[in-house]
């Protein structure tokens, strides 16, 4: 059974960093696409990043770009986003999802096969 768990949310002031991680399990995902989504209390879920399944195309909102890094490592199966410079309007749950084999990047929900539950992020002003 495919499983992404996220961690490293948690609460920081404006301006710090957090770096989240999704271990995946069940399967290899080095094939796959793989990206970031956040939803916030009362909106719809958006697109944040995205990391082809080698790594060398990535993809960002224009909101966390030159703030927000995304990369994977293959050998063990995860992904992770590093966030710096945070705002109070990153506050969110962070998901990550994994995409169709050997499809590329992509900003849609509807590209992505598996999710994990997600992970909270409070920006605190």
């Amino acid at each position: 059974q495919v499983q992404l768990v996220e961690s490293g949310g948690g609460l920081v002031q404006a301006g710090g960093s957090l770096r989240l991680s999704c271990a995946a399990s069940g399967r290899t995902f080095s094939g796959y696409p793989m990206g970031w989504f956040r939803q916030a209390p009362g909106k719809e879920r958006e697109f944040v990043a995205a990391i082809s399944w080698r790594g060398g195309s990535t993809d960002y909102v224009d909101s966390v770009k030159g703030r927000f890094t995304i990369s994977r490592d293959n050998t063990k199966n995860t992904v992770y986003l590093q966030m710096n410079s945070l705002k109070p309007e990153d506050t969110a749950v962070y998901h990550c999802a994994v995409g169709i084999v050997g499809s590329g990047t992509s900003r849609y929900t509807e590209a992505y096969r598996y999710w994990g539950q997600g992970t909270q992020v409070t920006v605190s002003s």
